[in-house]
């Protein structure tokens, strides 16, 4: 008798990732994979329509054309032609990419925008995106350069809400990057080569091709797992934070005219970074706005170092002491 061939590792590795993810959802759901035709999303769309049906799911792809290189519309309809030549029912969407951010948040921002829209209008409860856990080291480090504190920190979430009350999922945080190549090799799938991620006027571009390899040449290899293990324990510290934040509020803080107050003498007797936390989580709450480290510990120092400062302008709002009230009122 024959043997059965063995799987390739790689293939086995995303299989078992896309499983892992696709296990929570319910039978008969539909879900999306986020295709560009590269290496990462060519490897989780053959995993998902390898897997999705096992788990008595639906699955698609979604391929957005940004049009913002020439030839994008060709590399577009290929990737969709893979995604059929894989079992899937294959979408192409065209949009248009503004400017705010920057090149790649305003594609990032107008992307996810698409992603949300066509999924809302498919019923699929889930977007699978194909970043990986080298993904996940470069967003890390960026977010380590920029200085933005354990926020940018945490990396990307395995699951986010994309909006419209669709899930976006990420299976392969901790698959390399090497992987899902070998994956598409094994398969006989050959992957689009994007050529921004050859471009080193984009800072993620130069993370990948020098930063990063210098710092596992001089520190020893591993840097990329020891980045995205760093990102899992911000973001376990950043949910134990928050429900904490949760518990606390409840207590400590009232409605207010145009606004809302916060005891004074509470926040003052949290930690620090609870009370740094609870600023910021009142602010963005009730106005919808970031706080910056520097804004932060200004309104900050209107409960720990009091000497009669008048109220702070910040973004929608404005702090004050007010008694024994920190109040927060829009501006």
């Amino acid at each position: 008798m024959d043997a059965r061939p063995s799987l390739d590792p790689a293939v086995a590795e995303v299989r078992l990732a896309v499983r892992t993810a696709l296990s929570a959802l319910p039978p008969g759901e539909t879900v999306l994979v986020a295709l560009s035709g590269g290496a990462d999303s060519l490897a989780l769309a053959a995993a998902t329509a390898f897997e999705a049906p096992k788990l008595g799911l639906r699955a698609a792809s979604i391929t957005i054309d940004h049009g913002l290189q020439h030839g994008s519309a060709d590399a577009a309809a290929r990737a969709a032609g893979q995604a059929r030549s894989l079992g899937l029912d294959a979408r192409i969407v065209p949009v248009e990419v503004g400017a705010d951010g920057g090149p790649e948040a305003a594609a990032r921002t107008a992307r996810y925008a698409a992603l949300a829209r066509e999924a809302s209008a498919m019923g699929a409860r889930a977007v699978l995106a194909g970043h990986t856990l080298d993904d996940q080291a470069e967003t890390v480090l960026l977010g380590l350069a920029r200085g933005s504190g354990a926020t940018s920190l945490q990396g990307m979430a395995p699951a986010a809400e994309l909006g419209a009350g669709v899930a976006l999922l990420r299976p392969l945080l901790g698959v390399r990057r090497a992987t899902t190549r070998a994956a598409c090799r094994a398969a006989d799938l050959e992957p689009w080569e994007d050529p921004h991620n050859a471009d080193r006027r984009f800072a993620r571009v130069r993370v990948r091709e020098a930063v990063l390899p210098v710092l596992e040449a001089e520190l020893g290899p591993g840097i990329a797992e020891a980045l995205a293990r760093t990102a899992v324990q911000l973001r376990e510290d950043a949910a134990a934070f928050e429900e904490m934040i949760q518990e606390t509020i409840e207590d400590i803080v009232e409605h207010a005219e145009a606004g809302i107050s916060v005891s004074i003498a509470a926040l003052a007797a949290n930690p620090a970074a609870l009370r740094h936390r609870i600023i910021r989580h009142v602010v963005a709450a009730e106005f919808g706005s970031s706080l910056t480290r520097t804004q932060t510990l200004e309104v900050a120092r209107l409960v720990t170092d009091w000497s009669g400062q008048g109220p702070i302008d910040l973004p929608g709002c404005r702090a004050r002491r007010v008694g024994g009230r920190l109040e927060f009122t829009a501006s």
